[in-house]
């Protein structure tokens, strides 16, 4: 049997419509039991500050949690030495909204001037990627039919049934990501509106292009 093996590639532009907040907060202490209250705690307050802004205290999610032996280097009769001074807590987590630069704003001028001492990511991402994702195969598809066709007509046969569909099932990345960590620290710090509840905010993000590839293979006479 003869075939034809083609590679359609999909692509999309998206128009973000779900701002998402990356939150880190980390702490080193002596014990293993106090270094977990105090994560507990923080996280607490964290949900405390979110839940003034209409969300629920649910609604911060944890994306990893990890607490690890923490150690300093010291010098002793000539000698560099280690020694563990205590563990540190790494807490990540997210909170996501319908876009809307006025909450933006109240929401990082809470975090920021917070004692929690947070860093803050800030990027955009689409509400429903299912639908953007089966969008993009539909035109992956369709793309391999065009070119599939272009091809068995400059080859004199026809195209017959479709014996394979190769498709890798990645993951995409439906995310902008207009800001890093170091710009929002320093947007934390460097406000100088006295008695200001909230950040001027005027960010309108990019459109997310994403792309993917199917492999479609025809059995051709």
């Amino acid at each position: 049997m003869k075939t034809i093996k083609v590679t359609g590639k999909g692509m999309i532009r998206l128009r973000p419509d779900t701002t998402r907040i990356t939150i880190t907060i980390t702490g080193i202490y002596p014990e293993y039991s106090e270094t977990i209250r105090h994560s507990s705690e923080d996280a607490e307050s964290l949900k405390d500050i979110i839940s003034d802004y209409g969300f629920e205290r649910q609604d911060l999610k944890t994306l990893s949690f990890d607490v690890d032996a923490e150690y300093e280097n010291y010098e002793e009769n000539g000698i560099y030495k280690q020694r563990m001074v205590g563990y540190r807590y790494h807490h990540l987590l997210k909170i996501e909204f319908d876009s809307d630069n006025e909450r933006l704003g109240k929401i990082l001028y809470a975090l920021g001037n917070s004692e929690l001492n947070p860093e803050i990511r800030l990027s955009y991402t689409v509400k429903d990627q299912e639908k953007a994702k089966n969008t993009l195969l539909g035109n992956a598809v369709n793309d391999a039919k065009e070119k599939a066709a272009v091809i068995a007509s400059a080859a004199g046969v026809s195209i017959k049934d479709i014996q394979n569909i190769d498709y890798s099932w990645g993951e995409i990345d439906f995310e902008v990501r207009p800001m890093n960590r170091t710009l929002m620290k320093a947007c934390a710090v460097s406000s100088d509106s006295i008695g200001a509840s909230s950040y001027g905010i005027d960010i309108e993000p990019d459109d997310i292009t994403v792309s993917d590839t199917v492999t479609v293979i025809w059995e051709i006479s």
